[in-house]
């Protein structure tokens, strides 16, 4: 490659007048694909990569005939769609709505709940296979939709071969897409967001024409399905806007040469993008929650995830079904709503001294009991009593200030400005008895109902009447968490004043109301209407639901991961056993073709900081064409690898290597595009014979009237010449050698058959596997 001083002959050489399209031929994707549809090299290439994607991804599907992994989860969920039965999530619906929708197909009535790993799906008669089928599917098109991002970018067969090949033959991309996940979803929908991206980019010299519209709509589509899948779809998001954004910046440029645009020209450029690439998305992502909720109206497993008025909206449910009005005197239990624990208490103190040093208040224990239990029955009594013949029929109501009394040691709640045995910051919850309560203890017996949701003073019921306890004197909130007490309180939950009053972990509910006598009138229900809530309220209350939940995946899991370990293929996940056979199925990518793509987004870095440092020294190494298309074409790839992977550094939630997938796919792409920059030709050779073709073809053109400004793209074999690729096509052919020696080798763990013995898995335990059956 030759090496120019900048000023240079070389760099004073003028492009033919006409030519301006040779720049922009090298700049990133191509804007037409007029020189493409003729190349039946490429197309064979096509045909032949998508029969083997085929082939890879539906081989020996049914095996193993029982339920894998995370199919007990998204299995699960496409039988409650057919069921009709509400049910949570952290992700949102539309890769499950697509499970359903393949269940609904094959005449499946969602009667199998994927309860464990391991249930057979023969015994149960479940249609394993055309599930499995939906991501297989997706999967096979995601190799070749990779091979056109390739060949839509204008990049030689080898190279798009290559980055194609390197999805085709990984095992981490077979064996995720046969299996019923949504990975297969996300990772096809992030590809056809970048084709489509692409071709729409090819047509900037074309705006608002016919096509113009359909690629960006597509691509907003595409974008929409990827974030409706799983909400990392953000950073395909992010990929896509920036390049949005630095096309924008461009298009302001008053100096650019097509001309300058107006500022109203602009605004027009600025709204397009903005109607489809972030109105669209925005309204096909809600248009599958509305989808979701239409379709779950049964009472489910969901339920408590939901807040009492989004439940009402459900049949047949439970809590609204069971809910009675508590008044005053009655005796209820009161339990918190995501642990499940009664509010409790018993004779015994607090210790003196805590483990810490710190001192208690030696007052009665009040904790959190996960049965039910005579110790967990509070009276609930006004703040001041009612007259004598006026005492019962008093409704209790939210913002009502109260006293709790313990009925099986008669004392009352209270809490007060001591430390809590864990938490010095919160204050313990102790009782105290009746001459205390009423007399120099009084207000701090005293606890106000706030009831979540309520609209002025709304009934207190049992069941349906989510409420925080709050404090009057000190406004703290009644809270309690999972770790248990020591020995001296029998390992029962820890109760005390949560300073934080908003936090969502605060809240309670009352269980029941064991003072009411069977054959109360109070009991008797009356029939219950549905209630209709407006869409986006409970869009917003499950939004929230979902990303409290999202952040709240902190325990750990043994075959969690770093990400720094991802690249690199450090380890995997174990999706299934069966001792027997010695079977088993392991997720892991491709050593092979995960450190050859990792090793060249390291050589892509260090080629971008020598060429930028050779600059600052006035030596140009690269010619403006290579450079450009270096930097905006295979940079763009990168950018979409460094989108989808540096971002879970940041996440403290649990992650698995298949959360790399997209960024896998990434680099395939950066390795095809870098492959064909390193081993391409002297770019001052091309230079010249691209604008010696462009010339004439130009002049060819004008005399048939298109014009000196008509754009052109170069496919890569003209661009190429006369040159020849024998040096492309032989590090083409030992790179996809390797990676297919690679992708057979780990073979029998992708597809969970056949057994191997103990020889052979411990071949196979390159960088320590924590593989099954070793011994």
């Amino acid at each position: 490659m030759s090496v120019r001083q900048r000023g240079g002959q070389a760099s004073k050489k003028g492009l033919p007048a006409s030519s301006e399209a040779t720049k922009d031929e090298f700049d990133g994707p191509q804007q037409q694909k007029s020189g493409v549809t003729s190349e039946w090299d490429y197309k064979v290439a096509l045909f032949v990569i998508t029969t083997v994607a085929f082939i890879t991804r539906f081989w020996g599907i049914s095996h193993p005939n029982e339920v894998v992994f995370d199919e007990v989860h998204f299995g699960k969920f496409a039988s409650y769609y057919l069921q009709r039965t509400y049910f949570f999530d952290v992700h949102p619906p539309f890769g499950k709505l697509l499970f359903a929708l393949m269940g609904w197909f094959v005449g499946y009535d969602g009667h199998f709940h994927f309860d464990n790993i391991g249930d057979s799906y023969i015994t149960n008669n479940v249609p394993y296979v055309a599930f499995r089928a939906m991501p297989a599917l997706l999967g096979a098109l995601t190799v070749p939709t990779v091979f056109l991002i390739m060949w839509e970018s204008g990049y030689t067969l080898p190279a798009a071969i290559v980055a194609s090949g390197l999805v085709l033959f990984d095992n981490a991309h077979i064996g995720q897409t046969r299996l019923i996940l949504l990975d297969a979803t996300l990772v096809f929908a992030m590809s056809v967001s970048v084709l489509c991206y692409v071709r729409f980019y090819k047509l900037r010299h074309q705006p608002f024409s016919r096509k113009w519209w359909k690629w960006l709509l597509l691509t907003g589509v595409a974008l929409s399905c990827v974030i409706s899948t799983k909400y990392v779809g953000v950073f395909t998001f992010f990929t896509i806007g920036s390049a949005v954004a630095l096309d924008l910046w461009g298009l302001l440029d008053i100096n650019r040469k097509e001309g300058a645009l107006t500022l109203p020209e602009f605004g027009k450029h600025f709204a397009a993008r903005v109607f489809g690439l972030i109105i669209v998305p925005f309204f096909f992502y809600l248009f599958w929650f509305q989808v979701h909720f239409a379709i779950l109206y049964r009472s489910g497993p969901g339920d408590d995830f939901m807040s009492p008025e989004f439940q009402e909206t459900l049949s047949d449910n439970i809590m609204t079904a069971n809910s009675v009005g508590i008044d005053y005197y009655d005796s209820i239990t009161m339990r918190h709503k995501e642990t499940k624990t009664y509010l409790h208490s018993h004779p015994d103190r607090y210790p003196l001294r805590y483990e810490d040093g710190r001192v208690s208040s030696q007052g009665q224990q009040v904790t959190g009991y996960p049965f039910n239990d005579t110790n967990n029955h509070w009276q609930i009594l006004p703040a001041h009593p009612f007259p004598e013949d006026n005492l019962l029929g008093h409704r209790v109501k939210s913002g009502d200030l109260v006293k709790l009394r313990h009925l099986v040691t008669d004392t009352y709640l209270l809490t007060h400005d001591v430390a809590s045995p864990y938490y010095p910051t919160n204050q313990e919850f102790t009782t105290v008895p009746l001459e205390e309560a009423n007399g120099n203890r009084f207000n701090d017996t005293l606890f106000e109902i706030r009831i979540e949701g309520a609209k002025g003073k709304s009934d207190f019921k049992s069941m349906s009447s989510h409420f925080k306890l709050i404090h009057y004197p000190t406004k703290v909130a009644m809270w309690t968490h999972t770790t248990p007490l020591p020995d001296w309180a029998y390992k029962q939950a820890e109760i005390n004043g949560n300073k934080n009053v908003q936090q969502s972990s605060n809240v309670w509910y009352v269980d029941e109301i064991p003072s009411i006598p069977p054959d109360s009138d109070r009991l008797k229900k009356e029939p219950r209407k549905i209630k209709h809530v407006p869409f986006l309220k409970k869009y917003f209350e499950l939004q929230r639901a979902i990303f409290f939940h999202n952040n709240a995946l902190t325990s750990s899991h043994p075959y969690a991961s770093q990400p720094i370990q991802w690249p690199f293929l450090l380890r995997g996940v174990s999706f299934w056993t069966q001792n027997d056979t010695r079977q088993q199925i392991y997720f892991l990518g491709n050593p092979v073709g995960w450190w050859i793509a990792s090793s060249l987004l390291a050589v892509f870095a260090g080629i971008v900081g020598a060429d930028q440092l050779s600059q600052r020294r006035g030596v140009d190494s690269l010619d403006e064409r290579t450079r450009s298309r270096f930097y905006n074409s295979t940079g763009f790839f990168f950018l979409c690898w460094a989108a989808h992977y540096l971002p879970f550094y940041l996440m403290g939630r649990q992650l698995f290597l298949h959360h790399y997938l997209p960024a896998h796919l990434a680099s395939a792409l950066v390795t095809g595009a870098l492959l064909e920059f390193v081993f391409n030709l002297d770019p001052v050779a091309l230079e010249e014979n691209v604008d010696a073709k462009l010339a004439g073809k130009a002049s060819e053109k004008n005399k048939k009237g298109g014009g000196p400004g008509t754009k052109r793209v170069v496919p890569a074999k003209e661009r190429m010449g006369s040159g020849s690729m024998l040096a492309l096509w032989g590090a083409a052919g030992v790179v996809m050698t390797v990676v297919v020696a690679g992708w057979w080798f780990f073979l029998p763990l992708t597809y969970g058959k056949p057994g191997l013995s103990a020889e052979e898995v411990v071949r196979r335990k390159w960088l320590g596997y924590d593989l099954h059956f070793a011994k």
